[in-house]
């Protein structure tokens, strides 16, 4: 038999190639399902990307926090005025005081001559332009008013409102929408120079930039230069979160790319200028360039001057960095840094340049961290609101809300409270007893009904328990205008002159309780004019009064003059044992000052779009609900409370 062939080295390695094109072959398979798995995967991302790029651009819709003004102050011959209050309207504005104004938020007094360039404002009605005004103060009111130069004595010049707060969302992001035709050119020249010279040639990355932004990082061993575009920028803003990754960059320079595609470069430029982040103020981002022309500068993005315009731009580069209040010399290098790239770009004639170098910041002083300065005034205004806005609306639609508020009045009734609790406090330690006095006020303008300023406390900045609105006490005293008011609306039974019986007397009730009043002074008069049992408050005719008129009269006529809250039907409420606000006893008192017309009290004037439609104004509304006589003769009446009554001390400090 033949033996069998052994196999040789040669036979084996003849194999090997055959194997290995064997396994070749079996990979080629697997690698084109890889990548085409891969491209699915791929073209997946991309249409999702897509989509997320398209949907949120298309329906861009921020939320955006409502504004809320105080009122405008109106200047005009003849108009009363306090310096020292106008002075303090102007800081609270931060107008800026110089010797000689020549820009917009500045002023001067010397002697009594007022000098002041307003900054303008666009009101719904009508905008308002920037100004110059000069007049004199005289017999505390204005007198020789000109405007621009010219003496104007019929001109009506509206001081901006100032900005009381905001009604935020719960990302607590403010921003004030512009139009790209509302931003200054230069502003836009400094960003494009600053931030993408190329930004309307690439096509949302710039490979270039990123090369040099790469070699200039590796360089310096960290990172000192940036290469996104202003799309990679609004992408981030945008879209994205601020992780640092391979994945979240990859992901911004395919979005920037599909955005350039589905847009024009001035809808992302546009949306670019109201998204960035500029600041925080306290919990308060602060977006885009219309914003924080307000935040620093107090001023409308249209009306800045070049070196502010610029300072803006140098804060997109890290506005917390850079923050001009915290760190004005890194602030003030970076600005002029931005200045410098702006004339290289030679659009600019360079004695401006140098101009605008050398000022300041001129930023305004930093803003109450508070969302809004005055909570007590606030809290009325909301509540007057919700009746007819929802607080989503309130809080997303960019609202301009216009109210009654007078910073002046407000800070008069803030210092008043806070010396009144002084003095209170003072006299109450002298008795022995120590302790720490609230108190709240409520002030009204009596032909209008327009609520100028409330304080809820002796901490006017506290935004908890508001004591103007919600301190419901009883009120003693004042209820009893109302008792003599009703009297007096039946002539045939009662005038001032009608005599009442001051005498002591006691009720007994069914429950076998006695009620037995008495005068302050635990004296009885006899008989006593009505208007002099009124001066003098005193409670046994005033008791008897009402008990004669019958108490479901009093709790009427209580009703009809403005009391809304239920009223106790027991024969201590004559002399003020039912409770009430504050809010309440101005609602009661207006009716008296508006001469017996109901006058219901608001705090807010109009409501408007951040475009300027009006939705909402709020005109007067008058109702008679009293006699006018009877409503006279109370009134006077009531002024010999201040000259012979009660109230003497108070007109002799007055």
């Amino acid at each position: 038999m033949k033996q069998p062939q052994k196999n040789t080295g040669k036979a084996t390695s003849a194999a090997t190639p055959a194997k290995a094109r064997g396994r070749k072959r079996r990979w080629v398979p697997f690698a084109i399902k890889l990548s085409l798995a891969l491209s699915v995967v791929l073209t997946l991302w991309v249409i999702y990307l897509d989509a997320v790029v398209r949907d949120k651009f298309e329906g861009r819709k921020w939320s955006l926090p409502a504004q809320v003004y105080a009122r405008p102050l109106d200047m005009y011959e003849g108009k009363g005025i306090n310096p020292a209050l106008l002075e303090y309207e102007l800081e609270l504005l931060s107008y800026k005081k110089v010797n000689a104004p020549t820009a917009n938020g500045s002023y001067s007094l010397r002697g009594d001559e007022f000098v002041i360039r307003t900054r303008g404002f666009d009101f719904p009605e009508a905008p308002q332009p920037a100004v110059g005004l000069q007049f004199q103060v005289r017999a505390g009111m204005i007198s020789n008013l000109a405007v621009n130069g010219k003496a104007d004595p019929a001109a009506l010049v509206k001081l901006e409102p100032y900005l009381i707060g905001g009604i935020y969302p719960a990302q607590k992001e403010d921003r004030l929408l512009v139009r790209l035709d509302q931003v200054p050119t230069q502003l836009i020249a400094m960003l494009l120079a600053t931030e993408d010279k190329g930004f309307y040639e690439h096509g949302g990355i710039a490979p270039l930039s990123i090369a040099r932004a790469l070699i200039a990082n590796l360089s310096a061993g960290r990172t000192v230069q940036g290469g996104s575009t202003l799309t990679q920028q609004l992408v981030k803003n945008f879209y994205l979160t601020d992780e640092r990754s391979l994945q979240r960059k990859l992901t911004e320079a395919v979005m920037a790319l599909l955005l350039e595609i589905h847009y024009e470069k001035d809808q992302i430029l546009e949306t670019y200028l109201n998204e960035i982040y500029l600041g925080q103020a306290g919990q308060r981002e602060i977006h885009g360039f219309g914003m924080a022309a307000q935040f620093y500068f107090g001023q409308s993005l249209q009306s800045l001057e070049l070196h502010q315009s610029a300072l803006l731009v140098a804060l997109v580069k890290g506005a917390n960095w850079y923050n001009p209040r915290r760190n004005p010399e890194r602030a003030l290098a970076r600005r002029n840094l931005v200045l410098d790239l702006l004339a290289e770009a030679g659009t600019v004639p360079a004695q401006a340049i140098a101009k605008a170098k050398a000022r300041p910041l001129d930023v305004t002083p930093l803003p109450g961290l508070s969302t809004n300065r005055f909570p007590a005034f606030f809290e009325l205004m909301q509540r007057q609101l919700a009746s007819e806005y929802r607080s989503q609306d309130l809080q997303t639609e960019g609202l301009r809300i216009f109210t009654t508020l007078d910073p002046q009045v407000q800070q008069a009734a803030e210092l008043s409270l806070a010396s009144a609790l002084n003095d209170a406090e003072k006299t109450a330690k002298k008795f022995g007893n120590p302790t720490q006095i609230e108190g709240a006020v409520v002030v009204t303008m009596a032909e209008s009904g327009d609520v100028v300023a409330v304080v809820g406390g002796r901490d006017p900045r506290f935004d908890g328990f508001n004591r103007a609105l919600d301190a419901v006490r009883p009120v003693g005293s004042l209820i009893k205008p109302a008792i003599y008011l009703a009297a007096l609306e039946q002539p045939a039974k009662y005038a001032l002159a009608t005599e009442l019986d001051d005498t002591a007397f006691s009720l007994t009730f069914e429950n076998g309780d006695t009620w037995q009043p008495q005068n302050y002074d635990k004296t009885t008069r006899g008989k006593v004019l009505l208007q002099d049992a009124l001066a003098h408050s005193l409670n046994l005719a005033s008791a008897r009064l009402g008990l004669a008129l019958g108490i479901p009269q009093v709790t009427k006529r209580l009703h009809a003059l403005g009391l809304e809250r239920d009223i106790s039907p027991y024969p201590s409420m004559l002399l003020g044992a039912t409770n009430h606000t504050p809010m309440d006893m101005a609602r009661l008192y207006q009716s008296f000052a508006a001469g017996g017309f109901r006058v219901p009290m608001h705090a807010v004037r109009s409501v408007s779009t951040h475009q300027g439609k009006t939705l909402s104004r709020y005109p007067y509304e008058v109702r008679q609900v009293s006699d006018a006589a009877s409503v006279y003769l109370l009134n006077h009446a009531l002024m010999e409370v201040m000259t012979t009554g009660t109230g003497r001390s108070a007109k002799r400090w007055l």
